[in-house]
């Protein structure tokens, strides 16, 4: 069981193997006891509990159990979603309260076989882009802890990347469910207003606001997504699902994307190389670019916070706030107190311009199948977000924060890992009830793209069409020579040292700054590395690239641990610099820049 990604074909396959639900459950138990990132969960079923829902699901029928759509899936809930059984907190001690009754969402994801495991970490009444506005802390990026989650729905997101469970609901209001899913390498399906009802959600703007779908790949979120969209007569703001045309778009489609001049990426090259790298992935999959004028969608995002709808959320949790300031977050109480700010007056005149700018943005769709944006612009580390809490969140909503407004779809989709071993990801959106058709286009891209989803150190089957590689020079993540590994869709596993058995050397001639390692029967060292995960797919002409006397080999990790790896001949150590002592290209480099200056 550990070797699988709780992917649903992966469990399906283990269950045609003979795997149970019950074995499903315990899997999931077990790692989340194991994952050392607390901040995940607020509240959780007790293990029995999870364990006796998987047995009673094992003993029904055959013929019961076949028409079970979610059959043993283990998933998450935000906390601002009910589930019965378990209290509703919004990420706020002092006003969770217990549900008489699950939420119909989740009702409807339980008929259908899927096993809730608990009640997931957010920012605080949903208010925020970040993940760390809750009192339970700040749940990390699975890539690198010292970076956010994104948010709100930051224990949601985590809790698939980690493989924790196979899928997981979200909220999301100005890009909740899409942002967390790029900053862990994940799908965030964000459907239509109204086709989930929201009924048993906690509201953020309830005019606004969607429940949203994490998976790990848009064909699980769209298996998530049929069985959970039901009209709710009980919920005034849900809308019936109306079919598409055309469904998904052909072999030939056309996207738009912000001008040059448009995008902005807050000083974050790599972000900026690959949202490039992503639209010439879709061109080269068939699709006719269109740049356009960004602004109306950035002028429409700025109404989400700058505009009345912020009133929305005084009226959904104001008068708790105003009752108990000092059980709410600081940042989330100025936001959610600013909107008593707001007046009738501004409120009609912000919904007059947004009716306007609809109409563009229909005149616009009349010409082009989707838009592609970066889902974020960048990424912070969690120190960077305390430091500057308002400024830095609303960077994030640059290209989230308008879909809402007006009346979208989107989907959020892994597109490459940065030079820094970070995750991005991009989001294809279209007017409302454009689901199916975005759905299959992310799931070519990713098709396309060549990603594992998920954490890097999550286990995969050796069937999974991936290499590990592990590289000591110039192809380590932020150096000259890493976009061709990141540009044939290499995720970064994880950084750490051969066995001590190596000696490492600064080849002469050739491209200056070229290492070369040989392994050594004495007198060796542990040498600093990274492993890299390539698609099988790329991997030939990733090694017809690598010059003499270099060579891939099999390498020897700390611990014992075999990959594919770069080695020297021996032939190419005449001339060369020994220089073991240093353990690694990174020190090197920096000794012979400190040498130049």
């Amino acid at each position: 069981m550990n070797v699988l990604p709780f992917s649903f074909p992966a469990l399906r396959a283990a269950r045609a193997r003979g795997v149970r639900a019950e074995d499903i459950a315990a899997e999931a138990l077990r790692r989340i006891a194991a994952y050392g990132d607390p901040a995940v969960w607020i509240a959780r079923f007790a293990d029995d509990e999870i364990v006796a829902c998987a047995r009673a699901l094992d003993a029904l029928p055959r013929e019961e159990r076949a028409r079970l759509p979610l059959f043993g899936l283990p998933f998450a809930v935000k906390d601002n979603i009910d589930v019965a059984g378990l209290p509703t907190s919004a990420g706020c001690p002092a006003y969770a309260h217990m549900p008489k009754e699950s939420a119909p969402v989740v009702a409807r994801l339980v008929a259908a076989g899927a096993i809730p495991v608990g009640k997931t970490n957010l920012d605080q009444f949903a208010t925020g882009l970040v993940g760390t506005r809750s009192p339970h802390g700040a749940p990390r990026s699975v890539f690198n802890s010292e970076y956010i989650s994104g948010g709100s729905s930051s224990g949601s997101a985590v809790a698939v990347a980690a493989g924790l469970v196979s899928f997981a609901l979200g909220t999301d209001t100005a890009g909740s469910g899409r942002v967390p899913a790029a900053f862990n390498n994940i799908v965030g399906l964000k459907p239509s207003r109204g086709l989930l009802s929201t009924r048993g959600v906690v509201p953020a703007c309830r005019s606004l606001d969607c429940v949203s779908i994490f998976a790990l790949t848009a064909e699980d979120a769209a298996e998530v997504f049929d069985v959970a969209a039901a009209f709710d007569a009980a919920d005034p703001y849900a809308r019936a699902r109306m079919p598409e045309t055309p469904a998904a778009p052909g072999a030939g489609f056309t996207f738009a994307v912000p001008r040059a001049a448009d995008l902005t990426f807050f000083g974050d090259d790599e972000a900026a190389r690959l949202f490039a790298a992503a639209v010439a992935r879709l061109e080269a999959m068939g699709g006719q670019t269109r740049r356009i004028d960004f602004a109306l969608f950035a002028e429409t995002a700025a109404l989400l916070y700058e505009g009345p709808w912020v009133a929305e959320r005084m009226a959904a949790v104001g008068g708790f706030i105003e009752a108990h300031p000092s059980d709410a977050d600081l940042v989330v109480r100025e936001i959610v107190l600013g909107g008593k700010k707001k007046t009738a007056v501004e409120t009609f005149e912000a919904l007059y311009r947004l009716e306007a700018l609809k109409r563009r943005v229909a005149a616009l769709f009349a010409d082009v199948d989707m838009l592609a944006v970066p889902t974020a612009p960048t990424i912070y580390r969690v120190d960077q977000v305390v430091a500057e809490p308002v400024k830095l969140n609303s960077r994030l909503g640059t290209y989230t924060n308008f879909m809402n407004l007006l009346d979208m779809a989107g989907i959020a989709v892994p597109a490459g890992i940065g030079g820094k071993g970070l995750p991005f990801g991009i989001t294809l959106c279209a007017p409302a009830f454009s689901e199916a058709r975005l759905v299959a286009l992310a799931s070519r891209f990713a098709a396309a793209q060549g990603l594992v989803p998920g954490a890097p150190l999550l286990t995969q089957p050796e069937d999974e069409g991936f290499i590990e590689l592990a590289v000591v020079g110039a192809h380590m993540s932020g150096l000259p020579l890493n976009h061709e590994l990141t540009s044939r869709g290499a995720m970064f596993v994880e950084r750490t040292k051969t066995a001590p058995c190596y000696r490492f050397h600064a080849l002469a001639g050739g491209p200056p700054f070229r290492p070369g390692m040989v392994r050594v029967p004495r007198d060796g060292a542990a040498i600093e590395l990274e492993v890299w995960r390539l698609p099988r797919a790329a991997f030939g002409s990733f090694i017809a690239g690598v010059p003499q006397p270099l060579c891939i080999g099999t390498l020897e990790l700390s611990g014992g641990r075999k990959v594919k790896g770069f080695l020297c001949e021996e032939s190419g150590l005449d001339g060369a610099e020994d220089i073991t002592a240093l353990g690694g290209w990174r020190a090197y480099v920096a000794r012979k820049t400190q040498k130049a200056g």
